[in-house]
């Protein structure tokens, strides 16, 4: 399988330790969240959770459409922080199918 560029920008994020991954973890995070990644496949519940967070931290909130526990490499995981700007910034300019960013109501192609 071809990772594309997101995937590898998440790889990178989780080997400098700048992401955060699991609502429970991403709930103790005091500032400094500039991406939210999460699940499409996600219960209302979580989705409700992410909107919270998204308010809290001001932070864009990414979909992915499939496999984001592999992207991640933890199973069970619905939602993760993004704690780096750069890459943060590099996740939201990549324009990938598999992706797109969540407006308030629905989503909408990033």
């Amino acid at each position: 399988m071809v990772k594309g560029k997101i995937e590898t920008y998440i790889g990178f994020c989780i080997k400098s330790a700048n992401i955060t991954l699991g609502s429970g973890a991403i709930s103790t995070l005091r500032g400094d969240v500039y991406l939210l990644v999460m699940d499409s496949n996600s219960a209302k519940n979580s989705v409700r959770l992410a909107l919270k967070f998204k308010r809290r931290f001001n932070c864009p909130l990414l979909v992915c459409k499939q496999g984001f526990e592999d992207v991640v490499n933890k199973p069970g995981c619905k939602i993760a922080a993004i704690r780096d700007k750069n890459l943060a910034k590099a996740i939201l300019e990549s324009k990938e199918t598999n992706y797109v960013l969540y407006a308030e109501g629905g989503e909408e192609n990033g």
